[in-house]
């Protein structure tokens, strides 16, 4: 590897016409050709590190000519492969940098969303289908989901009959480095049982009466992108175990088959149902249900977030009756309403009305008309049960569930009845309500995901390597495990063990510890690990880091 360093050192002097020395000189030219490697063995394992681990590296760097004139230097790594998937050896390039101002540390202030973001609406694009976000609630589920795409751990999405589950998820994908990727999906539950797994994973030919031939299963078609099983919990135990191992990274084989198959699918899954209660009920498994959540994001009803519902409104207005518009009374009717069947209901009745009205605006007693028009507005929007003895059921359990905001056991309590008595009524009336336990929260992060929640900060951080060299950069997100940091300008000097210290944002301590550089990236980017901390200051930084958690809309799971 040392040899293959040196050559590429010396062609990139060659490149730009000059010697190495006058290219890099003092201890980076020896280091870059291996002359110093023996000494220094922890620059070379960080930058070997980075090859192997991200395939190219790059760092900025001060430099001196054999004039012994200063002046900035980029290098550019990056792994040479033949054949094998072996590396046959690296290609580097040295370049001279452009004089660049010094960053100056903003400062220690983090900024709120609410602070940067006034009231707006957004229209989102995904596949031809808009999102629409007006709510300040919207637009802070949206910014969990943007975190979210970023990961490549599974996402179960929960939230009541017409939220839109499969608009987020589609967004999770398009947001997310597999965006080039296939997208598929599935509604697990519109499939016959028979069926399921054989989509899922595939078949070979002759593996049951009427395969003619092979035929690829989702999961293959899906490799290297993101696969969609929408009401997840409708899965059949036999095939929810053989997801479990595929989610594990175990290969598998189709039906009938007996060639192993590995693929690297990002599962996205979506419910309407109270997995909790599935799994106390042993209908789903507590290990693939554990496995799914290491994110949870609830989508919220429509009736938490008002502004959506003028803005959705509007919307499918202008779909249906360009020019059409609102009274005020049309307004207030569409905000009373408690909408159980979210933005689809309210896509339809907006598109009743549009048909049936005569002139462009559109007034609230025709919404009133639209609402009473048949029996699922009727038993919603009625303000005493009316009907027969079934249809008076059904409208008590409503109201109950409503006054509970969805919570199954308090409902339950209320009506004077089981949970398990109000869950077999729930199915038989096909009312979807979604668990109240943490309806509050926006999203749910498991304990393993914890550990890599980083929050947005801007505060200045001084590190001081072993040779007491001091610099000042920005740190710019802080985990309790580490943080990132922008600005340094000579990373390869600050290998090995470092101390590091900066205010711990919105507090008056200062935090103290010891760290390690384990990635750096371009423009003087950096990422450390803690390696040392004070169990008081770990303590009062995991406080920080799950309130932080907490302000963006996230629950922990232990």
């Amino acid at each position: 590897m040392k040899g293959n360093i040196t050559a590429c050192n010396e062609a990139a002097g060659n490149f730009f016409g000059c010697t190495r020395g006058e290219i890099v000189g003092g201890s980076l030219a020896k280091f870059v050709s291996g002359e110093e490697a023996a000494g220094h063995p922890q620059r070379l394992e960080t930058l070997l590190n980075a090859l192997l681990e991200h395939g190219v590296y790059r760092s900025r760097l001060r430099c001196r000519s054999n004039s012994g004139k200063g002046f900035n230097a980029e290098l550019s790594a990056a792994l040479l492969h033949d054949c094998s998937p072996v590396p046959a050896g690296v290609v580097a390039v040295i370049s001279v940098a452009e004089q660049k101002p010094r960053v100056v540390p903003r400062p220690n202030r983090v900024q709120t969303p609410e602070e940067h973001e006034a009231p707006h609406t957004v229209s989102r694009e995904i596949e031809g289908a808009h999102f629409i976000l007006a709510s300040p609630l919207m637009h802070q589920f949206m910014r969990m989901t943007e975190r979210v795409a970023g990961h490549t751990e599974s996402v179960l999405i929960t939230g009541e009959t017409g939220t839109g589950k499969e608009l987020v998820a589609r967004t999770i994908h398009h947001s997310s480095p597999r965006r080039s990727r296939p997208w598929v999906d599935i509604n697990c539950a519109a499939l016959p049982e028979n069926l399921v797994e054989s989509e899922l994973f595939g078949y070979d030919k002759g593996a049951f009466t009427g395969a003619d031939v092979s035929k690829p299963g989702l999961f293959e078609i899906a490799d290297g992108g993101t696969l969609f099983l929408d009401e997840i919990g409708e899965l059949q135990l036999q095939t929810q175990v053989k997801l479990l191992r595929v989610l594990d990274g175990y290969p598998f084989y189709r039906l009938g088959g007996h060639r192993k198959i590995k693929v690297d699918v990002r599962i996205v899954a979506a419910t309407n149902h109270d997995l909790d209660g599935a799994v106390a009920a042993g209908r789903f498994r507590q290990d693939l249900f554990h496995r799914l959540g290491q994110f949870q994001l609830r989508v919220p009803p429509l009736r938490e977030r008002p502004e959506d519902i003028v803005a959705l409104a509007e919307h499918f207005l202008i779909l249906k009756k360009p020019g059409g518009s609102y009274t005020p009374d049309a307004i207030s009717v569409l905000l009373s309403h408690s909408w159980p069947g979210n933005v689809r209901e309210l896509r339809n009745l907006v598109a009743r009305v549009a048909s049936e009205a005569i002139q462009p605006e559109i007034r609230g007693s025709q919404i009133k008309d639209a609402m009473s028009g048949g029996p699922a507005a009727l038993r919603h929007s009625a303000s005493v049960p009316v009907g027969n003895l079934d249809s008076m059921e059904e409208q008590m359990i409503i109201r109950a569930l409503e006054r509970t905001g969805g919570h199954r056991s308090q409902a339950a309590e209320q009506l004077g009845i089981s949970r398990r008595t109000l869950s077999r009524k729930l199915k038989e009336y096909n009312i979807n309500v979604a668990s109240g336990e943490g309806l509050n929260s926006l999203g749910l992060i498991s304990f393993e995901q914890q550990k890599f929640f980083r929050a947005r900060i801007e505060c200045s951080v001084t590190l001081k390597n072993q040779a007491g060299d001091e610099v000042c950069v920005e740190g710019v997100n802080l985990s309790s495990g580490g943080m990132g940091l922008d600005g340094l300008e000579e990373p390869m000097r600050f290998t090995g063990l470092l101390d590091v210290s900066f205010p711990l944002p919105e507090s008056d301590t200062i935090f103290r510890a010891k760290a390690r550089i384990v990635w750096m990236g371009g423009e003087g980017r950096v990422g450390l690990r803690f390696a040392v901390i004070d169990p008081q200051l770990f303590e009062q930084l995991q406080h920080w880091t799950n309130k932080k958690m907490r302000d963006e809309g996230w629950e922990s799971r232990a």
